[in-house]
């Protein structure tokens, strides 16, 4: 089992610098294949990083060693995973019902391959349950469960983060248009790509290790995501104009203003997102 960093998770940077010596060919694709079959669930941060365990870590050895030595498909492997989940739900259980609990009674509940109190998640600076997330946005119980289908909203556990709540008020907004949740999956495959992309930036940042290299790899992704936005709004609200569609000065400070609001959110965290 691989030693976590004193921060307690490991960017997925690391995961692929851990998991590479004995898996060579292990890519961001790879591991985000994985995350979308639903085989490992890493938490996000509320910029939407990923965040993965000692547990996550381990999770993914399996998975990896099972397909390159036994050949399994995911379907088994998967089927493996979840007997192994329930024998550790089991187990968790048998141990906390064998003592009394320390602070009033409570039951545990799984969350990807750990386990964690009722609650644990609602008490995070600004994450949403799925009641307050639907009543904030203002969007249906059929049209969140479409997004959380194609891909555009995730939950940590049973909460959202704040930058969810965007992303929901974007979607409703757009229905007006005639957009479906279906239709919005492009957004997120370009979201995908552009992430990758930063993130393969600040990797030999964080391959320093250094005391401030978690830091300024942080502020690098944030400045990088402000300036693809800015590249993206340009291209999209020029390739509008040149069809007659938009004015290319109104296009550029839209573009100018979706750069401004992604430095703040990674500058202030989740703080503001949800007002």
């Amino acid at each position: 089992m691989s030693t976590q960093p004193a921060r307690g998770y490991l960017g997925i940077s690391e995961v692929l610098a851990e998991l590479r010596a004995d898996f060579p060919d292990i890519s961001v694709s790879k591991i985000r294949f994985l995350e979308t079959e639903g085989l490992i669930t890493p938490a996000r941060s509320p910029s939407g990083y990923r965040r993965f365990t000692t547990a996550d870590l381990d999770r993914l050895r399996f998975i990896l060693t099972a397909q390159r030595d036994q050949y399994l498909p995911l379907r088994v492997i998967r089927d493996r995973l979840d007997r192994l989940d329930q024998q550790a739900g089991l187990a968790a259980h048998s141990a906390q019902t064998a003592q009394p609990p320390a602070a009033g009674p409570s039951q545990r509940r799984a969350t990807g391959n750990g386990y964690s109190e009722p609650g644990e998640a609602a008490g995070a600076t600004g994450t949403l349950t799925r009641r307050e997330l639907i009543e904030a946005a203002g969007l249906s119980e059929a049209l969140l469960t479409e997004l959380e289908t194609f891909g555009l909203l995730r939950r940590v556990g049973r909460h959202y983060s704040a930058d969810a709540l965007e992303v929901a008020r974007s979607a409703v907004a757009l229905t007006a248009f005639g957009v479906e949740a279906r239709h919005l999956r492009a957004v997120r495959a370009a979201a995908e790509r552009e992430t990758t992309m930063i993130e393969s930036l600040v990797a030999p940042i964080l391959r320093q290790r250094g005391a401030g290299a978690r830091e300024l790899a942080s502020r690098t992704a944030g400045d990088c995501a402000a300036l693809v936005l800015r590249l993206h709004g340009a291209l999209v609200g020029g390739a509008l104009a040149e069809a007659g569609l938009a004015d290319p000065g109104q296009a550029e400070e839209s573009a100018h203003d979706q750069a401004i609001g992604a430095r703040q959110r990674q500058a202030h965290g989740i703080e503001g997102a949800t007002a």
